[in-house]
Formats: C-alpha cells, structure tokens, sequence
C-alpha cells in the first residue's frame, strides 16, 4: 500500500528528467491490480475491479482537477471544476453514467443509484485529480472514481485511490499542463523494470529502484 511518485518530463525525442524529488504515496488497502488506460490493460493477472479495494496499476492519462475552492492553486493552469453538492462521481455499474462525473439534484437524487459525493465536507477531497481508469469507454464492475487526493494518514490505505500529503497533491497540480499530454504510471518495481522500455517510461536508475 505505500509508494512513491516523481515527476519527469522530456522534451519531443528527448530524454527524461526528473523534477522533483520523490514523495511518499499510498495505495488500495489490498494492493493493486491491473487496470484499463493507456497500457496496463493487455496484461495477464489480476485485474481491478468495483470495491476491490486495489488501486490501478497501468499507464492512464490525466483528467480534469476538481476542488472546494473557486480557482485552482496560485500557479496552476489546467481544466478546473469547482464542486457542489450537486457534483457527484458515479460508482454504480448499472448506470448509463457509470464512472463519470454527473451533476445532480442532491434533494432529489436519482432512484437505486448509488454515487461519491465530491463535496462531502471531508477534507481529503480539498482537491480530487482524475486519474483515467477504465475511462474510455467505462466497461461496467471494472472499477470507478480513482483520484489523486489527500492522504487521511501516512498509514491509511485507500479503496483505489492514490493518496499523498496535501503540499504533494498541490506540486502535482501546479505541475500539469494540457498541452504537455501528463500521465501517471503505477508498477510495483519489479514489473517496472520488466515495462519501462517498451512501454517509454524512464528508465529505473533515474527514479532509484531496489525491491527485495
């Protein structure tokens, strides 16, 4: 359940470059699974699923920010939806807008559906950073609602989501631009250094991986 994130970049046919330090990080309380993005989703093995309580593992784009607040951090610019009570994150297989941010009329909810509230008041979802599992298009039970947000605790795994100290989640924010195409990847080591040429991550001497 616990890892670590570092941002890179590259210029077009260049190579990578680390810029920032790596940070801690934490997962799904009962590890990950192959999930459904830009690769990842071809791989033999376990695979996620609704309420599995794995995070995604994978290459996936990164979607829309959404936050309690009007405007997104000083510094920041990119697609921004600041969130009521009407904004909701639907986790129900059954549903035409499964695992899409749907508004709703939150006196009156839809019957025999069931959703995230993304303005809850809970503080860990101060700001929510989209990650794109099985997004395009969603396949019903494959799993939904998989974020970027703020850690509860430095031990407090998550359902799926990853989770990071809050000056963290505001360096990511601060950091993406639409016109820079940012993704995440997520690998135990081992399966990192078995993926990272064909699938053109950097290489595993720039981020300092040892696994036992």
């Amino acid at each position: 359940m616990h890892g670590k994130v570092q941002l890179f970049e590259r210029p077009r046919g260049g190579s990578w470059a680390a810029i920032s330090v790596p940070f801690p990080v934490l997962f799904g309380k009962n590890g990950i699974a192959w999930g459904t993005g830009l690769a990842g989703q071809d791989e033999p093995g376990l695979r996620k699923k609704e309420r599995d309580g794995r995070a995604p593992a994978g290459v996936f784009k990164i979607g829309e920010v959404f936050g309690y607040e009007p405007n997104l951090p000083p510094g920041a610019d990119y697609s921004y939806h600041q969130v009521t009570e009407a904004d909701v994150w639907s986790d129900d297989p059954r549903s035409p807008n499964y695992n899409r941010h749907v508004v709703i009329d939150p006196r009156n909810p839809p019957d025999n559906y069931t959703h995230e509230k993304m303005r809850s008041g809970d503080f860990a979802y101060h700001w929510l950073v989209e990650i794109r599992h099985n997004s395009d298009p969603p396949v019903p039970g494959a799993g939904s609602a998989i974020f970027f947000h703020i850690r509860r605790g430095v031990n407090h795994p998550t359902t799926g989501c990853t989770t990071m100290a809050e000056q963290d989640l505001i360096r990511i924010i601060t950091w993406l631009r639409v016109a820079e195409h940012p993704c995440y990847a997520l690998l135990p080591a081992a399966e990192y250094e078995k993926k990272y040429r064909a699938w053109d991550l950097p290489s595993p001497d720039k981020l300092g991986l040892v696994h036992n």
